[in-house]
């Protein structure tokens, strides 16, 4: 992994830690649902995009590697299994 892009998403992580500290917090005052609705949505759309920056990682490096190599379908393979996991709901 890029150093940046791992500084870029431990950042991220950290952030949403919180976040989700905020959360158990907003439980345990009994917080409006709607409010509540509201924080978790932020906090997945968050983990959203540390999933995007791990698969532009992936592709910049590993995928980019494997398509160039002999490791073509396994790349093909690593790709569309990411494609399906990100789009599990």
């Amino acid at each position: 992994m890029k150093l940046d892009t791992k500084r870029r998403i431990l950042r991220r992580l950290k952030i949403i830690e919180g976040q989700v500290r905020g959360l158990q917090k907003l439980v345990e005052r009994n917080t409006y649902c709607v409010d509540l609705i509201r924080q978790t949505s932020a906090a997945r759309k968050a983990l959203f995009g540390v999933e995007n920056l791990v698969l532009e990682n992936h592709l910049e490096t590993h995928a980019r590697e494997q398509m160039s190599g002999s490791g073509h379908r396994r790349a093909v393979r690593e790709l569309l299994t990411a494609y399906k996991l990100s789009h599990e709901r």
